[in-house]
């Protein structure tokens, strides 16, 4: 993803890094690994009772701040489950005010209170990324939980009814090898929830936490993964499918840098690692 440089914006290794798109503008939080869900892919081996590993409320507002000020673009919110966190919508209100925001949500906690709660965010540049892998609701929830589906096709139009923006994410085995068919109903259902089609981001699994346990997805190290940094509470990524768990291990073959402060510790070590990338054949697989 390629980025104009801002005026005024001084000529950095990074900022250089992002304005050719070797770099995403976008630096992504992971807010905590805790969640409401035991998706069967999940990256993380999130559930209710797992370890929260949070990285805190004034943690990610402090890094958005350097962030910005070194030139990224965009903020990334993931998890876990961000909204298990009360803090939530102001935190994802306070980044949106600064640049364009992406939190990523699984959309079963919005009850009218949690609703209420994110209606600032319909003045701002941010957009909740919302999970739905199945028009059908018994295959959905095979794969993310009970009363998933139910509870998406509900929150959907609520949201957009607040005029939050809304993204469909649909993770799938193997994309390539969907029915025709069975996609076309799922883009008919994200279309009827007021979802425009260039809102709906279809992915791989990719074979990294849970998924590795089930067997499931596609391999992804530091050839097939855009680099996008990505701050946890254990320290800077290579991208947001790098800090995932394994046998209630967290893995480091994609650490960048145990330090996350000053950020520009973790963006300059990014850089280096992208500028060592032999030349060759592109192995990425562009999930987002």
């Amino acid at each position: 993803m390629s980025a104009e440089v801002t005026a005024g914006t001084l000529s950095t290794p990074l900022v250089d890094a992002i304005a050719a798109g070797r770099i995403s503008g976008r630096v992504w939080f992971y807010s905590n690994y805790h969640c409401n869900l035991r998706c069967s892919y999940c990256l993380t081996e999130s559930a209710p009772q797992v370890q929260h590993r949070e990285l805190g409320r004034e943690a990610i507002t402090e890094r958005s701040r350097e962030a910005e000020e070194l030139g990224f673009t965009a903020f990334g919110v993931t998890g876990g489950e961000p909204f298990v966190l009360d803090y939530m919508p102001e935190l994802i209100a306070e980044l949106g005010r600064r640049l364009p925001t992406i939190v990523l949500s699984n959309a079963t906690l919005f009850n009218a209170r949690r609703l209420r709660e994110l209606e600032p965010l319909a003045d701002l540049p941010v957009h909740v990324q919302i999970s739905l892998d199945h028009p059908d609701p018994v295959e959905n929830d095979e794969m993310r939980g009970p009363e998933n589906f139910r509870k998406v096709v509900e929150a959907v139009p609520k949201l957009k009814e607040r005029g939050i923006g809304v993204r469909i994410a649909t993770t799938l085995e193997d994309p390539a090898a969907v029915d025709p068919e069975e996609r076309e109903r799922l883009c008919e259902l994200h279309r009827a929830l007021g979802v425009p089609d260039e809102d709906h981001v279809v992915r791989p699994i990719v074979h990294r936490g849970r998924a590795v346990s089930n067997d499931m997805g596609l391999p992804a190290g530091f050839e097939q993964l855009e680099p996008e940094l990505t701050v946890t509470r254990d320290g800077a990524f290579y991208s947001p499918f790098a800090p995932t768990v394994l046998g209630g291990r967290l893995d480091t073959d994609l650490l960048v840098t145990r330090a996350t402060s000053p950020l520009s510790t973790a963006a300059d070590a990014l850089v280096r690692i992208v500028d060592r990338a032999p030349p060759g054949n592109d192995a990425r697989i562009g999930i987002r």
